[in-house]
């Protein structure tokens, strides 16, 4: 390196590590993966405090946002005259229906799939506390195609049917539910004909309580397919269903890249019509990605008779992505619940959930319940047995204090006047809901 060129301003050393380098510098290095969940901190590339940035210095609104008591509670005088009694906060109720789960809570475990992280026994650990929990669990995309289907009795967990039976013999009567996710190559390895047709999902079946998700994309990169990255000598297995793309010079230098799936709001009426029909059974979900029209996909898919629409943030997404997504790419989380708004349907929001204030911002935002993605990998990974469970009740408690400081005494009774700035209700454009009713929609649904 010669260092004969100045660049004030300029970002010198990152070009000149691109140049040295070459592509292994588009991603985070590579030594953190399976080591580290990516993708928390969109924007932070920017050089702005992550903190409370707020939206205009690319932060998430959700954090920008305050929960603001009124002084006046009238709800909290309706508590008083049900219980005969001053309310307490234990009097806030958190059960709700979660895509046509009970839940015990306003909180579910989104979508773990083929990744190292997942793998490291902790897709297991998690599907057996949230379990116990009673939460519903999503078990994520390209499981079956980079693990299969079934393994061995000696499998640690990692396989779909293995974390399905992780899941079914903690769950109490009644409650939680779990939705497998499908991608482009999990359709290809027919992978809801097998756990339709399994055993090991006869009882969620008989119960109502197991879901279709169909993954449309992820936050931590939206518009790309999955990626992970595997050693040289998996190559030959996983050449079948994805795209190979040395990366780096190490063993685990491969890129290996998944189709990110087509979609218009045909295709979209269309497979979730499908769904419904093959699948009569299942409960629809639908998981989006954080694009700039995601309120109208969330429209045409409860339109098309979704029972849930999963949003992923640019914060959410715990897996492998060039660098350029988790700083740039997709709105943030906030800024989705706004484009949304409430009232349509079943709404479920993922992104850096671990704390009380922010799941309640985001069910005053108009979702049903937030998905615990990181903060639940963490949790396992501290006491893989109650990990999971010590969080949640610290949760519970956070939760029941935030509501009912705002007078009022369900989870689903938070709305835009709790928060400051008042937030606005998201206005449906009237052209996109004249699209959403023409003719070949209204065919497909």
């Amino acid at each position: 390196m010669t260092g004969r060129i100045a660049a004030p301003g300029f970002p010198i050393e990152e070009v000149r590590a691109r140049a040295r380098e070459g592509i292994s510098q588009l991603f985070p290095p590579t030594e953190q993966y399976g080591t580290t969940a990516f993708g928390a901190d969109p924007g932070h590339g920017a050089g702005t405090d992550r903190g409370g940035a707020g939206e205009a210095a690319g932060g998430d609104p959700l954090d920008a946002l305050r929960l603001a008591p009124p002084m006046f509670m009238p709800r909290r005088l309706d508590k008083l005259i049900e219980l005969g009694r001053e309310p307490l906060f234990s009097d806030v109720e958190v059960e709700t229906v979660i895509g046509g789960f009970r839940s015990p809570l306003p909180l579910f475990l989104p979508a773990l799939g083929s990744t190292r992280l997942a793998d490291a026994g902790l897709g297991a650990a998690i599907a057996r506390q949230a379990g116990r929990l009673g939460l519903p669990l999503v078990i994520g995309e390209n499981v079956v195609p980079v693990k299969g289907y079934r393994q061995a009795a000696s499998d640690t967990g990692s396989s779909l049917a293995a974390r399905i039976r992780e899941y079914s013999t903690q769950l109490p009567e009644g409650l939680g539910g779990v939705a497998v996710q499908q991608s482009t190559q999990d359709a290809d390895a027919e992978v809801w004909n097998l756990v339709y047709s399994d055993p090991v999902a006869d009882d969620l079946l008989a119960s109502g309580r197991l879901a279709f998700e169909l993954k449309v994309g992820q936050g931590a990169k939206p518009g790309l397919g999955g990626m992970t990255m595997v050693a040289g000598g998996d190559a030959t297995a996983l050449a079948k269903w994805f795209t190979l793309d040395r990366v780096s010079g190490s063993e685990e230098g491969l890129l290996r890249s998944a189709s990110p799936g087509t979609f218009t709001e045909e295709i979209l009426c269309r497979q979730v019509q499908l769904m419904r029909n093959n699948y009569p059974r299942a409960r629809i979900w639908v998981k989006l990605f954080p694009g700039r029209d995601v309120g109208k996909a969330a429209r045409v898919a409860w339109d098309a008779g979704a029972d849930a629409v999963t949003v992923d943030g640019a914060e959410a997404g715990t897996g492998w992505a060039p660098t350029a997504f988790l700083e740039q790419v997709g709105l943030p989380l906030g800024a989705c619940l706004r484009q949304i708004g409430s009232g349509r349907g079943c709404l479920l929001a993922t992104g850096r959930m671990w704390e009380g204030a922010r799941v309640v911002k985001a069910l005053a935002l108009g979702a049903r319940a937030a998905g615990l993605g990181r903060a639940a990998l963490l949790a396992a990974d501290e006491d893989p047995e109650d990990g999971l469970v010590r969080l949640v009740r610290c949760l519970t408690l956070e939760i029941q204090l935030l509501v009912s400081a705002m007078g009022k005494y369900a989870c689903h009774e938070v709305s835009g006047e709790d928060l400051w700035p008042q937030v606005v209700p998201a206005c449906t454009d009237a052209a996109d809901d004249a699209r959403i009713d023409s003719p070949v929609v209204r065919s497909l649904s």
